[in-house]
């Protein structure tokens, strides 16, 4: 079905606007995923907080070229499907390894981070990357533990006190 202008223009407007808010972007061949099997991972997408996009080539790349993933042009051969992630770049990798798992059919091509361009091998390390809670988690476990070993030193010479008397105690008690 041919799309007029004025329908192109909206595409690429609403991808560019899309692509500007995104801090990562996979792009991935969907070629022999069923209509059910689209309908879960779109399911699956919307919990993980994931845009997909299916959009013509020539589309997606006149949408990226003003944005940080232009890199992502080469990679847009063929039937591609766009994931875009808003709030957490490991999401979109997140999803589709995942999906990918349950869907051999469904085959990674190229992911972005910002404006580099990564290679499909990478989308585990992407994939693994901690969420913003849990790398804030991580943070204040670090920032913590020095405050915490330096609580337990101050209080180590008392309790050292204390067991000392509790030993002299007991062995006058086994004594008598």
């Amino acid at each position: 079905m041919a799309l007029g202008i004025e329908n192109k223009k909206s595409i690429v407007a609403e991808v560019e606007t899309l692509a500007s808010k995104s801090l990562s972007v996979v792009a991935a061949d969907y070629r022999g995923i069923t209509s059910t099997d689209m309908t879960d991972l779109r399911a699956r997408a919307r919990q993980s907080g994931v845009k997909l996009r299916i959009v013509r080539n020539t589309l997606a790349r006149r949408a990226f070229e003003n944005t940080n993933f232009s890199c992502l042009s080469e990679a847009l051969v063929g039937p591609v499907l766009l994931a875009f992630a808003e709030e957490e770049p490991g999401a979109t990798a997140r999803l589709l390894r995942d999906y990918a798992k349950s869907n051999p059919n469904l085959e990674v091509k190229a992911l972005s981070i910002g404006s580099g361009l990564l290679d499909k091998s990478k989308l585990d390390a992407v994939a693994s990357l901690p969420s913003r809670d849990e790398a804030l988690a991580q943070l204040m476990s670090v920032m913590q533990a020095p405050i915490t070993k330096f609580a337990r030193t101050l209080r180590e010479p008392h309790a050292k006190l204390v067991r000392t008397i509790a030993a002299v105690r007991d062995k006058k008690q086994s004594e008598a």
